[in-house]
């Protein structure tokens, strides 16, 4: 599907059924819609509006990678959609890995990387992606999110930070 919309005399050309490093059409229609929401585009805008239809029905798809969960709840924050964030971010936290007083996600499959002496591991480009997406989710709320929301948004931060390498970055560009 494609669809040419104007946007203060600028044409933009969305073509949602590209792949190009993203690993399907509704994880590359939630970055689009993330971005066209953040500019700030309304969800009353008619290509926001159609794409937040495609993102609620595939919302409802139980097989939804953790991935693509995380980019989920954070548009339908950016949306305002209360009902469809805290559905997905329930769903999250049950696949939330807790260790060391902080929380992360991580691709489903993936061995447990041995502790090593000396050596600090740094988890994949990807799982700093999609914990930091789970965060702003997390933050992304109107009403202000409830302190309890808070507490679990820090433990979240506790593990990003961790991730930092020396020169203060991460393996992630996003």
């Amino acid at each position: 599907k494609s669809e040419d919309m104007k946007l203060g005399g600028v044409s933009i050309y969305l073509c949602v059924s590209l792949q190009g490093g993203v690993d399907n059409e509704v994880t590359l229609t939630a970055y689009i819609t993330i971005a066209l929401l953040e500019i700030p585009l309304p969800v009353t805008h008619s290509v926001v509006r159609n794409a937040l239809f495609c993102l609620e029905t595939a919302a409802n798809q139980e097989e939804n990678h953790v991935y693509t969960k995380t980019l989920l709840a954070y548009a339908f924050a950016l949306a305002g959609n209360r009902e469809k964030r805290k559905a997905l971010l329930d769903s999250l936290e049950k696949e939330a890995v807790r260790k060391d007083g902080s929380v992360h996600w991580q691709r489903p499959g993936k061995e447990p990387q041995a502790d090593l002496p000396y050596l600090r591991y740094r988890a994949p480009s990807a799982e700093v992606e999609m914990t930091a997406y789970a965060l702003l989710a997390h933050l992304t709320s109107q009403p202000a999110p409830a302190q309890e929301e808070l507490s679990f948004a820090a433990l979240i931060a506790k593990w990003i930070g961790s991730q930092q390498n020396p020169n203060g970055g991460f393996s992630s560009t996003q």
